[in-house]
């Protein structure tokens, strides 16, 4: 009985003391901000490292509109860097291009214009005639490069929810006999699928920028007009008498959508002091209200939030510095990170918050010679329940140890073991 409760209140003693080192592996999310958006799903996020810093819904599917066409951007952009196509080739105007409704109608019937042109109009007038035009070109068909378009999402990691049926992001019933047969259902994103897609294309496209961040150009230099951006918040609005109010410094992008069953929808990026950011908003009830709720959601990220070093290029870790290897000159190789780990976080996180965990690659994996740069491990950093992580390199080369070292590094361990289990017999 007294072994029992000796026993026991060894465990609660040490229960006591180990409860204080294990709270510090778990970080809190912090608390949810309300920022009384008038939206329907709403997400804000780091585009460096695709940290979420607001959510409000953003896992529950919508129709996007027009912001489905950020997906045949990037497609289009996909197929220009891989040389598959270039920016000069000829794109020629379809039935079904120069039939369809909404923005755009600047296209007639077998008109021909460079995939340059037809993307500017894409990009800055949210062209449904230019989208069908580019799909049909890359894909043979639109109902083709929908396929391609629910390829590339599952790809890029979208939701299940996230399904296109068609360039733009119109509605089956708005497309008629168009209508992809081997395609079910209607277009639908979540927030956080659209600003994941928003992630992708400035990680992978940022070109994308240079047409996006234009207010207004000429599709032709004999057009009258110019095609005017429907995003009323890029910078370049700041002297327009009429949008000037919504212009909203360092906003160079990315695209607006609308129809009945979406409402006003808008995926918007801004950069300032080195930091940029994704910002999403569906189902707005109105035009203006997509870009001011957009504003607070900017505006919370840029005042709350900053790009903090947590750990330089090159740097040791403490609880790692050297890596176990096999067959070296030595036993073990020094260990750095890779590259600088940026984490966006709450302005004046403590850096108790920033919780590092590394580890190293199995020593049976790391054989020598090792080269200088080889990758020995990780290093994951978690700040609010998100986790980003770095890879650990050798620091130096190392050589393979010759036989003779080899040899009798074995006799040692071998003999080493030998005694340890003789002296643990007694």
């Amino acid at each position: 009985m007294g072994k029992r409760v000796a026993l026991g209140l060894t465990a609660v003693l040490l229960g006591s003391l180990l409860m204080p080192v294990l709270g510090t592996k778990t970080v809190q999310a912090a608390e949810a901000a309300d920022l009384k958006l008038n939206v329907k799903s709403a997400i804000l996020m780091d585009a460096g490292t695709g940290q979420i810093l607001y959510d409000n819904n953003s896992d529950v599917a919508y129709p996007p509109a027009s912001m489905a066409k950020m997906m045949t951007e990037y497609l289009v952009m996909e197929n220009i860097q891989s040389g598959k196509f270039k920016w000069t080739d000829m794109v020629t105007t379809s039935q079904y291009a120069s039939d369809v409704i909404g923005s755009g109608q600047l296209l007639a019937l077998n008109e021909q214009m460079t995939m340059k042109d037809m993307f500017s109009q894409l990009s800055i007038y949210s062209a449904n005639d230019a989208a069908v035009a580019l799909a049909e070109k890359i894909g043979g068909s639109e109902e083709n490069f929908a396929k391609m378009m629910n390829a590339k999402a599952k790809e890029l990691g979208l939701s299940d929810k996230a399904h296109f049926i068609n360039s733009t992001g119109l509605g089956r019933a708005d497309i008629g006999k168009y209508a992809p047969a081997s395609i079910e259902g209607e277009t639908m994103l979540t927030a956080k699928d659209a600003a994941k897609l928003a992630y992708a294309i400035i990680r992978d496209h940022k070109e994308v920028l240079d047409f996006t961040k234009i207010t207004s150009q000429k599709l032709r230099p004999t057009d009258k007009e110019p095609m005017v951006n429907w995003n009323w918040m890029l910078e370049g609005n700041k002297d327009n008498v009429y949008l000037k109010q919504y212009a909203y410094p360092g906003l160079d992008g990315l695209k607006t959508g609308h129809t009945d069953e979406a409402g006003y929808c808008f995926t918007g990026t801004a950069e300032r002091n080195g930091m940029r950011l994704i910002s999403v908003v569906m189902g707005a009830p109105d035009e203006p209200k997509r870009f001011t709720e957009t504003a607070k959601l900017l505006n919370y990220g840029f005042d709350n939030f900053e790009a903090k070093n947590v750990i330089a290029a090159s740097t040791a870790v403490d609880s790692l510095k050297t890596v176990p290897i096999t067959k070296g000159v030595s036993l073990t190789v020094p260990a750095v990170t890779e590259k600088a780990l940026t984490v966006v976080a709450k302005k004046g996180a403590k850096p108790e918050e920033f919780v590092q965990e590394a580890k190293a690659i199995d020593a049976s994996k790391l054989v020598a010679p090792i080269k200088k740069g080889t990758e020995v491990g990780t290093l994951n950093v978690t700040y609010n329940n998100q986790t980003s992580t770095v890879k650990l390199v050798a620091a130096e080369d190392v050589e393979k140890g010759s036989w003779i070292r080899l040899m009798f590094r074995g006799i040692k361990d071998f003999f080493g073991g030998l005694f340890s289990g003789v002296k643990n017999l007694f």
